[in-house]
């Protein structure tokens, strides 16, 4: 049995190795110019609105044209509480107990079309974001409700006023969907932003072909000072790893920014050697089973608990982490955080028994009395290799021990975005991935959809949405934990709303040459590509 410290994993801290040592970067003169060429692990994104979306493959292939209004420090990216500004001009300190943060804009930003850029399309921005129009959608809807206004009132300024103080705000505010569009554009036309591009990041949109390639030229009016150093970026959308692989391998890509599995790791550093250069992380981001209990028989909490209790995470979990970027158990929480449950907490929740076959003894029971014995679905998958084809491979062969027989349909990413949101499914691979770690936001992926437009788990529970907004409101560390381990327990327990598998690792491989990028938790994180430079 793993002891505490392996299968806690080794919270936020970043390690980085190389094939071979390398000259340290802070010895290095930055070189200017070249264009870096990345691949882009997934189909087409369904759209290129940061707002709407919280797929990786839209932030990987936008974020370089678009600013935020602050950020994890990209210096520092594995921080939980580095943030810097991007379009303010400094950090504020709230007012008013902790309620009030006002925030003064750059001044001479330009959108890419020439035109200023002020706070009034920062706090338009953000209106969207936090409180959407009918008919617009925004994924991050339910991370601002403590939010209670967002004010302009002047050229220069935005103020935030809070319901109440939360330590959840400022990690909210730097999420790196949260792009500053055009007020113009969106009071216009809210959803011009899903098929155009125009923002005033780094890189100026150069040109986009469905599901093949997004590029980028350099920005010569950005308003961070030398940046960006490199002359232009060609993203490649390539979601099948060996594509990857063989285009770093070859050097026609110097990376890709989400993740690979150890094999994929070790097969271009043989190869390669001091050509390749590996950072390893801890991530922020796991896949979940979640049923559809609108339906049968998943409206069934008996169903939901037999699904949970056949599979084993204490012995899969060290398996996959061989073949697939996935490492450590854990429950809501992401492991290492103070507010995640320790190992005898997590042995308490159904699915992290320690007697594998007791909790399946009682599946079998659960599942005859809700008249489900040798229950036939179809399991949902996303047409992403890792770790998405390996855990539902996993968790089929898992359910099949309770005499379960499941099927696997794997779609590409924009269809499988439709029939999450249509609720055409029975049973899905999703995933819960965040940016910086913030738990009590982090967590709100599991409340009912009417509050987290991206739950797709087809219910309503208002106890759930009332053990959240306790634990958001609570500021008392030890007080919070306690109200953490109700709401985990009645989620993933009580309800069985969805189903954890092992949490994530990352692994990221890149050619020697490409400077200046650093891990970090999250493949959300550090992506507008200001920082990198080519030493080639």
């Amino acid at each position: 049995m793993m002891n505490r410290t392996g299968w806690l994993g080794v919270s936020f801290s970043i390690a980085v190795t190389a094939a071979l040592a390398a000259t340290p970067v802070a010895a290095q003169a930055i070189k200017k110019g070249g264009t870096l060429t990345y691949m882009i692990p997934a189909d087409a994104p369904p759209s290129l609105d940061g707002h709407k979306e919280n797929t990786f493959a839209t932030l990987h292939a936008t974020a370089p044209f678009y600013s935020t209004l602050i950020s994890i420090n990209p210096d520092n990216p594995s921080s939980t509480t580095d943030i810097v500004c991007d379009l303010c001009t400094e950090m504020p300190k709230p007012t008013d107990d902790g309620k009030t943060y006002t925030f003064k804009i750059r001044k001479g930003v330009k959108f890419h079309d020439g035109t200023p850029l002020t706070a009034a399309d920062v706090a338009k921005s953000w209106q969207y974001i936090a409180f959407p129009p009918t008919g617009v959608s925004s994924a991050r809807e339910a991370y601002m409700s403590m939010v209670d206004k967002i004010e302009n009132p002047d050229p220069e300024t935005v103020v935030f006023r809070l319901k109440f103080a939360t330590s959840a705000f400022l990690p909210a505010l730097a999420d790196p969907f949260a792009y500053i569009y055009k007020k113009d554009i969106l009071e216009k036309e809210p959803h011009w932003y899903e098929k155009n591009v125009m923002g005033s990041g780094p890189f100026k949109f150069v040109g986009y072909e469905t599901g093949q390639s997004i590029k980028g030229t350099r920005n010569p009016d950005y308003y961070h000072e030398g940046k960006p150093y490199i002359d232009g970026f060609t993203a490649i959308f390539a979601a099948k790893q060996s594509v990857r692989v063989d285009a770093i391998r070859a050097d026609r890509a110097a990376t890709e920014f989400r993740g690979m599995p150890p094999s994929a790791r070790d097969e271009l550093v043989k190869e390669l050697g001091d050509k390749i250069t590996v950072q390893t992380s801890d991530w922020n981001c796991v896949n979940l089973l979640t049923p559809n209990q609108k339906k049968k028989p998943f409206d069934d909490v008996r169903v939901r608990r037999a699904l949970a209790l056949a599979i084993d995470p204490w012995k899969g979990a060290p398996a996959l982490s061989r073949i697939a970027t996935v490492h450590t158990v854990g429950g809501l929480v992401f492991p290492g955080s103070p507010l995640a449950a320790n190992k005898e907490e997590l042995q308490k929740i159904a699915g992290f028994g320690p007697d594998i076959e007791k909790a399946r003894a009682e599946a079998r029971k659960l599942l005859k009395e809700a008249g489900a014995e040798g229950l036939k679905f179809e399991l949902m998958n996303r047409n992403v290799d890792q770790p998405y084809k390996f855990v539902a491979t996993w968790a089929i062969d898992e359910w099949s021990k309770i005499g379960l027989k499941v099927t696997q349909r794997v779609l590409p990413t924009g269809p499988f975005y439709e029939a999450l949101r249509s609720g055409n499914f029975e049973v899905t691979v999703e995933f819960n991935c965040q940016n910086m770690v913030n738990p009590l936001l982090d967590v709100a992926k599991v409340l009912p959809r009417s509050v987290y437009p991206e739950n797709y788990g087809g219910y309503e529970d208002p106890k759930l949405i009332e053990l959240y907004n306790a634990m958001l409101k609570e500021t008392d560390p030890v007080k919070q934990r306690a109200r953490m381990r109700d709401f985990e327990t009645y989620a993933l327990d009580t309800k069985v709303v969805t189903i954890m598998t092992p949490w994530w690792n990352r692994i990221l491989a890149h050619r020697s040459y490409m400077k200046g990028w650093k891990i970090s938790p999250s493949h959300y994180l550090n992506l507008n590509l200001a920082n990198i430079w080519l030493d080639k």
